[in-house]
């Protein structure tokens, strides 16, 4: 004679309730948790059904702090909330960008949730995903459609590695026509460019500091107006600067604080980014964008002009393009500027990445080697090798070369 059979892991036994107080119910069952040990979880209400209604929730927790409960007959929205849980601790722990997680996030419940949120794990079969991704098209463009397609990839790929389903069905689905074609073309400013525009922020930005409903314009009021209208147009500027003497991101220019500037050797030390984060404001990311991101840059002496002009305590932690309260400036509204600047100044098509495409271009022409130009800008592969991203010191050269820059 055998014994009872276990509950499948993340699988609950029959509900009890009964009243142990006037107006006091207990709901109860056995719960067999992701090490196999089945263990007795209680709930409480004002009612049966009260009492029943916070036990599955309990439950419901139990399974996602788990992370099992997942089988075929398991939603695809269930899972993707799992995979989402888990996506945000690899944010928390910093092995991936807090962007990425709201990009996926917002792809999730505007276009998956919608589409395919309710089936069963058993019911996203490759054919169900193709309907889903044909329908999409004809709605979204093409890289939503890919940022989309790669959220499902990864609930489901998620549900696979958990045994709720056999394989992954997203892989074989059709590409998605136009997904990773280039939309614009990369252009290099010229010197002549470089110079014009240059000349436009340090004679006319100061003259129109902002547009009504801009931050900037709100922070104004809080001081001399004159005095910020005149540090915003030097801001940018200065911070044109910066990314044309290296080639940085904007996220990596914003967060260069004085004591990673040596203004002895005239070098630059990239080793943060800014992001915001939803729901916490702006963060200084330990790292670079990238994996080689981390780097010692020479600067020209142009570029050195402009730190030593603006130089505060070489030792302290303080932003190099601080804010108007002196903190992190916002890498998303200094891009806005940047977008007002270009249509009055005439530059429509200049962009943050405009400055990082002219500097790559200028290094080039010069003749650095393919490695050299990886180290200056922070790029994880090149076509010639794949050991530079051990590199953190670019080379001098680099710095030579945007000495004519200017």
């Amino acid at each position: 004679m055998t014994g009872r059979p276990p509950l499948p892991i993340g699988q609950h036994g029959n509900i009890n309730t009964k009243e142990i107080a006037p107006k006091v119910f207990q709901a109860r069952c056995r719960y067999r948790d992701a090490d196999g040990v089945t263990r007795l979880v209680k709930a409480r209400g004002k009612s049966r059904n009260a009492a029943e209604t916070n036990l599955r929730k309990a439950l419901s927790g139990r399974r996602r702090d788990n992370g099992v409960a997942l089988t075929s007959a398991s939603r695809v929205r269930e899972a993707g909330e799992q995979w989402l849980q888990r996506l945000a601790e690899r944010v928390e722990a910093g092995d991936r960008a807090p962007r990425t997680l709201a990009t996926y996030r917002s792809a999730w419940e505007l276009h998956v949730v919608p589409g395919v949120g309710e089936l069963r794990l058993r019911e996203a079969t490759t054919s169900a995903c193709e309907a889903w991704l044909v329908a999409l098209r004809k709605r979204v463009g093409p890289s939503m459609c890919a940022t989309s397609r790669a959220v499902l990839s990864g609930v489901l790929g998620y549900a696979a590695r958990m045994d709720a389903i056999p394989t992954n069905p997203v892989r074989d689905l059709s590409p998605i026509p136009g997904a990773g074609r280039r939309t614009r073309k990369p252009r290099a400013m010229t010197a002549d460019e470089r110079a014009a525009w240059l000349d436009w922020m340090d004679t006319r930005v100061a003259s129109n500091p902002g547009r009504p409903g801009d931050r900037p314009r709100r922070e104004m009021r809080r001081s001399d107006e004159r005095t910020l209208q005149v540090a915003h147009s030097r801001a940018l500027g200065d911070i044109s600067r910066l990314m044309l003497g290296t080639g940085c991101r904007i996220g990596e220019a914003m967060a260069v604080s004085w004591d990673e500037v040596d203004l002895d050797a005239g070098t630059v030390a990239i080793q943060w980014h800014i992001v915001r984060v939803q729901g916490k404001g702006l963060k200084r990311m330990e790292g670079a964008k990238s994996e080689a991101g981390e780097r010692l840059l020479r600067v020209p002496s142009w570029c050195l002009e402009m730190l030593m002009r603006r130089r505060v305590d070489p030792d302290s932690g303080y932003p190099v393009f601080p804010d108007a309260l002196r903190g992190w400036r916002d890498p998303n509204l200094i891009m806005r500027w940047l977008r007002w600047s270009r249509d009055e100044a005439g530059f429509g098509w200049v962009t943050s990445h405009v400055f990082r495409q002219t500097v790559i271009t200028v290094l080039d022409e010069a003749g650095l080697s393919t490695r050299e130009v990886a180290d200056q800008a922070g790029h994880t592969r090149v076509s010639q090798t794949q050991s530079y991203m051990q590199r953190k010191v670019a080379s001098d050269r680099a710095a030579d070369a945007l000495e004519g820059l200017m």
